[in-house]
């Protein structure tokens, strides 16, 4: 017959192993989330918008945060998120990737990507002053990645447009002569420009082009639940003004829409064939409307 001293050390033995199995069934069932950001600022926004959602989502218990510093290709990041490597993605939204991935419809960012103004050379800017019309505009060529959704966005309005692969090869290509003007979203270009003094680029004053534009999150095809997370959590952000917070509250946002005066700027509104019928235009809490700054 078992003591009963000796059956409580049993009994505070298997409750013991009972804890640490289940602390380590726990641990596996959370969901790592795996994710590349640079050190540019807008990516770390991204980020901290991503951790804002999955937090938000009221699940954020389940889920681990695999942050990789490094800069990949959208095609890379495509195929990356395709076989798994990575988890989530942003990217300006195209009928391609929302064919291949499963997109989360809030626009990050509210769709300002969609409003752009240009680097252009230092001592050019009177070449833009004469613009006066779209057909005017046609006749300066602009430079953007070959494979970004903007591209598409300014070839299908017959505008000009040189289309380097590479992101950095655009300011050198821009300071060279090769194009005129370097469209970028309103909050890009003034630490685009001062984190590259020895080149001779500065942003234009007067002109503003504008489409429907929506950066989203990305996940795999098959990731229903991750994506519902993910658009729970941006939803509940949005509604709670915890979203604005951070959005309007962020040095690059705010200084950006101080310094852009897009108020007073020269608009050209173009159209933008990568949206899909799906895109949530009737939803205005989600997108970003100038009269409201």
């Amino acid at each position: 017959m078992i003591r009963p001293e000796i059956r409580r050390i049993i009994v505070n033995m298997a409750l013991a192993g009972c804890a640490c199995v289940w602390g380590v069934m726990g641990a596996q069932a959370q969901t790592q989330l795996t994710y590349a950001v640079t050190d540019d600022a807008k990516e770390v926004l991204i980020g901290n918008i991503l951790k804002l959602a999955i937090e938000k989502s009221g699940r954020g218990g389940e889920f681990t945060h695999n942050v990789r510093n490094e800069s990949l290709t959208e095609t890379r990041l495509v195929e990356s998120v395709k076989t798994g490597s990575i988890t989530v993605m942003w990217a300006g939204t195209q009928k391609e990737y929302e064919e291949q991935l499963l997109p989360i419809r809030i626009p990050l960012f509210k769709g300002l990507l969609g409003h752009r103004i240009f680097i252009i050379r230092q001592g050019d800017q009177p070449k833009f002053d004469r613009v006066q019309t779209l057909e005017d505009l046609r006749q300066i060529p602009l430079g953007q990645g070959r494979e970004w959704g903007d591209t598409v966005v300014l070839k299908a309005a017959n505008l000009n447009v040189v289309a380097p692969l590479k992101y950095e090869s655009l300011f050198h290509m821009l300071d060279g002569g090769r194009f005129d003007a370097f469209p970028r979203a309103v909050h890009e270009p003034w630490s685009e420009v001062n984190s590259r003094p020895d080149l001779n680029l500065t942003i234009e004053k007067q002109i503003l082009l504008v489409y429907p534009f929506a950066m989203y999150f990305f996940v795999s095809k098959d990731n229903h639940q991750l994506a519902k997370v993910i658009e729970q959590g941006m939803r509940n952000a949005i509604a709670d003004g915890s979203y604005d917070d951070i959005f309007f509250a962020n040095p690059v946002i705010k200084d950006a829409l101080d310094r852009a005066n897009l108020q007073e700027r020269k608009i050209f509104r173009l159209t933008n064939p990568n949206m899909s019928p799906l895109t949530p235009f009737d939803d205005k809490s989600l997108w970003l409307n100038l009269e409201d700054l």
